[in-house]
């Protein structure tokens, strides 16, 4: 009991892990790897989940205390989660590490393009990212529909107020590849 208050988790900790789910839940959407022909690999999963992480830290950037903290406690949850898939597929401790330190340059470098392919007029610099990340390798990858559901989740997010990002679901749009019943 004395020792409770030094293990418990802080709030912003218990935010950051409460966005970490419908990140992964929506980037796990088989219609990404179906329909949207990413690559269902190590690598291709990695990749969608690190563009749902862009995103999101994206929202959350320029914000202030709580917000800042949440936005920290986010990305160092998408971390434990590489590091515990890692050992999960059977990476040594030993490997662990630099693996983990290769993967989080790759991370940054990936904030850093979205970023520029956002911020710049049209979809072409965004359309480039997403071919040599997200469909590397990938023959008549929809890359035009993805580069609007990377825009439009990016405004849905932008748009949605700071306490509404704690509520369930975020505001994903559905993919244009997605076929809805009607």
């Amino acid at each position: 009991m004395m020792f409770q208050r030094f293990f418990a988790k802080r709030p912003a900790a218990l935010a950051g892990q409460a966005l970490y789910t419908p990140l992964i839940e929506q980037a796990r959407r088989p219609d990404f790897y179906l329909a949207g022909k990413v690559p269902d690999t190590t690598d291709g999963r990695f990749e969608l989940y690190t563009l749902h992480l862009a995103l999101l830290v994206r929202r959350l950037r320029g914000e202030r205390g709580f917000i800042a903290e949440v936005r920290q406690a986010l990305f160092d949850t998408f971390l434990d989660g590489l590091d515990a898939g890692l050992r999960e597929m059977g990476v040594g401790d030993l490997s662990v590490p630099k693996k983990m330190r290769k993967m989080g340059s790759a991370i940054y470098g990936r904030f850093k393009s979205y970023d520029a392919a956002l911020a710049a007029e049209g979809q072409d610099e965004l359309q480039a990212v997403l071919s040599r990340t997200l469909y590397a390798g990938v023959e008549a990858a929809p890359l035009g529909e993805m580069a609007i559901y990377v825009r439009a989740t990016d405004t849905a997010l932008a748009a949605t107020p700071e306490a509404a990002l704690f509520d369930r679901p975020l505001p994903w749009p559905t993919p244009a590849f997605v076929k809805v019943n009607g």
